[in-house]
């Protein structure tokens, strides 16, 4: 099993088609263990995986929170700009569990019954990563067209 970083390639289509509104809709940071597969294929939220209920950590994650939907366009280039989603850094407190990626989904188009649909990103965090009553924070990269966690080129 493994979580290997990428955008979801559903997520690219269903932006083509106008399905995603990612400054309005509820968008999710779930916490997924070593154990998970996660990858460009995952089409939606999924529990398989997930980091265990409890001790600072819900089922589903967390609703991210001061989203932004902005362009990051270069003056002194010629180059076109990116689209980019930003949002402030989810964390959990009082928490103790190990995390080794994260899948940012759109709750507003899971389905009802299975989630089948909404993931964006898929975050590998490098190894695992443990905290023991405390903050378990992931920090976003800053919002800019070379290294946003979320952006379009």
């Amino acid at each position: 099993m493994a979580i290997t970083q990428a955008m979801s390639t559903l997520f690219k289509k269903d932006v083509l088609l106008g399905d995603h509104h990612l400054d309005t809709d509820v968008i999710m940071i779930a916490l997924y263990t070593s154990s998970a597969t996660l990858n460009a294929t995952t089409d939606g939220y999924i529990t398989s995986g997930q980091v265990n209920n409890g001790n600072g950590y819900t089922t589903g994650g967390v609703a991210l929170a001061s989203k932004a939907v902005t362009e990051d366009t270069n003056s002194a280039s010629t180059t076109a700009g990116s689209g980019i989603f930003d949002a402030a850094d989810p964390q959990w407190t009082s928490a103790t569990f190990t995390a080794a990626g994260a899948l940012i989904y759109n709750k507003t188009l899971g389905d009802a019954s299975n989630n089948a649909r909404g993931a964006i990103a898929i975050l590998n965090f490098g190894g695992d990563f443990s905290v023991s009553g405390g903050t378990f924070r992931i920090v976003f990269p800053a919002p800019d067209r070379n290294t946003a966690i979320v952006r379009i080129d």
